[in-house]
């Protein structure tokens, strides 16, 4: 019998589920769909952009991931978060220091995005042994500023931020430090690691408020579980395109192929939160470079996107081949 791997669901059952769904209320613009960050229901002049995100792998500041992470699913659809929602699930005979340790990070990390905490829920649970928060998060967006996958076109530029794989690099070096540090890697490089957490950070709010009025913003899409391949391939499929995309542009965070390399994963296929891939009109472009630069984000263009009949695809080791799917992302090995 077979049996499912840590991770996302493959997408091919992952796509029979959700056709399977009934469509009820006319005001869901975007439902349940395979490359759509959040679901937006159509209020009139205003879109509610709802998220729902679970941390699993995190441990340390687990209520920071919660928040953020839910955040930059909002922040895709050109929406801004504004209510958060957390379940809390502690660990039998976890000390009260952690139930307190957590609902400050989630305090402090909702004050620093202008964001309220209105609810949720928090328990003691049988048979876990860490803490997991699933996260909610509410947002807004006018009508017309709406951005989705979809908006994604043929010749449409695509950029990627600050670097990957940011969370899987930080994730590394905060659960498995003292590992990385015997498996070769510097003590004083793995400390450094620890930071990306913060700086330069898995929100990606600088950018996103960046780009918010930019003229020719087609889509915006975070790379998480699967990492930035999986997110290119998530982003292709959304749109009904394909992608053209140089493996080589693709920005790594500093020391990134050394703590991949330390475990065996692929960078490109780590989960990556903080980093955003951008689509742009052609127009676009130098714009947005010039708004990043400002804002102070690291921005490289990797890539357009193409017709679906194309394939999705990126030159790497020179050679071009298909962008592949890590329906388990390779953090799953350390754990």
């Amino acid at each position: 019998m077979n049996r499912l791997s840590v991770g996302k669901l493959p997408p091919e059952m992952l796509r029979r589920l959700l056709s399977a769904l009934p469509r009820r209320d006319p005001r869901v613009r975007l439902g349940p769909q395979i490359g759509h960050d959040a679901a937006v229901i159509d209020f009139g002049e205003v879109c509610l952009v709802a998220k729902s995100d679970p941390i699993t792998f995190a441990t340390d500041e687990i209520g920071f991931y919660a928040v953020n992470v839910n955040a930059n699913d909002i922040f895709c659809h050109n929406a801004l978060p504004r209510w958060f929602l957390a379940t809390v699930l502690l660990p039998e005979h976890a000390p009260p220091a952690l139930a307190q340790s957590i609902f400050e990070q989630i305090a402090r990390a909702c004050d620093e995005l202008e964001v309220a905490l209105v609810g949720g829920h928090t328990e003691v649970t049988h048979g876990l042994d860490r803490p997991i928060v699933s996260g909610h998060m509410l947002g807004e967006v006018e009508r017309e500023r709406l951005v989705a996958p979809a908006g994604l076109r043929p010749g449409d530029a695509i950029v990627l931020t600050k670097g990957v794989p940011l969370e899987g690099v930080a994730i590394i070096a905060r659960e498995r430090g003292e590992e990385l540090v015997r498996r070769g890697v510097a003590s004083e490089e793995v400390e450094r690691f620890t930071r990306y957490l913060h700086e330069p950070g898995i929100s990606v709010a600088r950018e996103a408020r960046a780009l918010r009025d930019l003229p020719g913003l087609a889509a915006l899409h975070d790379p998480t579980e699967g990492g930035v391949a999986t997110a290119l391939w998530e982003l292709a499929q959304a749109a009904g395109v394909g992608l053209d995309i140089d493996a080589q542009a693709i920005p790594l965070v500093p020391g990134a192929e050394r703590a991949c390399a330390a475990f065996g994963l692929d960078p490109l296929g780590t989960i990556s939160s903080g980093a955003l891939l951008v689509g742009l009109r052609p127009h676009a472009l130098d714009e947005a470079l010039a708004r990043l630069c400002a804002a102070g984000v690291v921005a490289a263009h990797i890539g357009f996107a193409v017709d679906k009949a194309a394939g999705v695809t990126w030159r790497r080791a020179g050679r071009r081949e298909p962008i592949p799917v890590f329906p388990s992302d390779e953090i799953a090995r350390i754990f």
